[in-house]
């Protein structure tokens, strides 16, 4: 800018008398129009035409006048310009009014230009941003790779001669702008419109064939698995039912072969009465064990007595556990490592404050109704312990298994060793009521002869499995001796 009003002043500046008759006077009053242009610390021509000994050889000069001027040369200004001058009165009137003209001129060039220096730069990146979009596109078509927009080196154009570095009103490097941003939106458009086609029409790709193939062999071998699955879980239900009945079988025929051994060592076994017997189970484990013949019908009273004998170092087990189809623990008298002994009914517990674990024999009864759910536990007799809400207007499911000795976690099986009976039993009988305490302690001490009206202790209704034996048993005498 600085350099374009130093021009625009030297041109000013530079403008002599047009003829060789020009007055003196109005050489005079050029010299003093050029003066009052020139900064103040240059006073005359030095400024304008260099030194004094340049002047004297710059040309011809009017008689009686100033040296006619046939070169100039120019030198930088500063930007402010004197509003007055020492001049004619026309010249200082002219001079200002121009510069201020020039000024404006100027900076509405600038202004120009930097609009347009920033709308080119904008659509570059526009280029850019479009070209890369372009590039993706046709790389997924794989389709060759379309000509490079212009470079945008190439886009910024050198300034027109006689425009001073100032872009005219419709730049080259605009209009290339638009016509390659236009080009790419074309191109861009017609890529959008072919897509769809090739999609739809192409045929599938060997990767989404194999995908698929794959996808459904998966399938395929999922059904066969699952099948294998069924078939096994099938099998095992068969082998493990054939070997719960082949276990059983081959229990009674060795309760048999026992039962023979004893006649022919002993002779036939007799027990007169048919209640003077009790079971033996010697060791600890899931597959000795005494069971009723007889089931329960439904109850909604009852009393349970029998006498004991554990042998158990920690809790006696369970000495007997009656389980229905649905509901393992119906009626379970059980009493499980360091746990008190407990009554559970229906999977409702009560615990008894009995203690039998001196290896003596004892005689227990458990008594319970449904009304209010009232429960009494009596050992040798006496009355140890009562409550109540023991699982209150519940009903004694019938059709069930009595299992002596062990605790049935399903219908007649699933024992676990942990919680078996280790000891002796004997006189097992149950009563659709509860017994009056004169009734339990006449059972104790050998006074009465009461047998249970619905379970009666009997030889013949009593089987036993897997190495318990029954043996001859007087329930005074060794209640006495114990």
């Amino acid at each position: 800018m600085l350099a374009f009003l130093g021009a625009i002043i030297c041109i000013i500046a530079s403008v002599h008398p047009a003829g060789t008759a020009a007055p003196a006077a109005a050489a005079a009053d050029n010299d003093s129009a050029a003066a009052a242009l020139l900064p103040a610390a240059d006073k005359g021509l030095g400024a304008l035409h260099g030194p004094a000994e340049a002047l004297a050889s710059a040309g011809p000069r009017l008689p009686g006048g100033p040296p006619l001027f046939s070169r100039f040369v120019c030198t930088p200004l500063s930007t402010e310009c004197p509003a007055t001058g020492t001049g004619s009165a026309a010249g200082s009137a002219a001079g200002p009014e121009e510069l201020l003209a020039l000024r404006s001129a100027a900076a509405q060039l600038r202004r120009t230009a930097l609009e347009q220096k920033e709308r080119i730069r904008m659509d570059q990146e526009t280029i850019r941003e479009l070209t890369g979009k372009l590039s993706r596109c046709e790389g997924g078509l794989r389709s060759p790779p379309a000509a490079a927009p212009p470079a945008a080196a190439g886009l910024r154009a050198a300034p027109r001669p006689g425009t001073m570095g100032h872009p005219p009103d419709e730049p080259p490097a605009v209009r290339e702008l638009e016509e390659a941003v236009r080009t790419l939106q074309d191109r861009i458009d017609r890529i959008e419109q072919e897509l769809p086609a090739r999609t739809n029409g192409s045929a599938p790709t060997a990767p989404a064939l194999a995908r698929d193939a794959l996808h459904t062999k998966m399938e395929q071998l999922e059904e066969q698995l699952l099948s294998k699955i069924l078939t096994l879980q099938k099998e095992r239900q068969a082998a493990s039912t054939d070997r719960s009945q082949q276990q059983h079988n081959i229990e009674k025929e060795l309760n048999s072969l026992q039962n023979r051994v004893t006649e022919l060592e002993h002779g036939p076994l007799g027990y007169n009465p048919p209640d003077a017997f009790k079971v033996t189970i010697p060791v600890q484990n899931n597959y000795m064990y005494a069971r009723m013949k007889k089931s329960l019908p439904e109850l909604y009273a009852f009393t349970i007595c029998m006498w004991l004998k554990s042998k158990a170092l920690a809790g006696i087990g369970t000495p007997f556990s009656y389980s229905v189809p649905s509901q393992a623990n119906e009626i379970v008298l059980l009493e499980w490592g360091s746990n008190p002994l407990e009554l559970l009914i229906n999977d409702k517990v009560a615990q008894l404050p009995l203690s039998l674990k001196d290896k003596a024999w004892h005689h227990v009864c458990v008594a319970w109704t449904t009304r209010d759910g009232k429960w009494s536990a009596y050992q040798d007799g006496e009355q140890r312990g009562a409550g109540e809400n023991l699982a209150s207007w519940h009903s004694i499911r019938p059709q069930g298994v009595i299992i002596l000795g062990q605790e049935q976690d399903t219908l007649g099986g699933r024992f676990d060793a942990t919680q078996a009976f280790v000891g002796e039993l004997a006189q097992f009988g149950v009563w659709d009521h509860m017994l009056a305490p004169a009734e339990i302690l006449g059972l104790a001490n050998c006074t009465s002869h009461l047998q249970g009206n619905v379970i009666q202790w009997d030889d013949q209704a009593v089987e036993v499995f897997g190495g318990a034996s029954k043996a001859g048993f007087a329930a005074c005498d060794e209640g006495r001796k114990a």
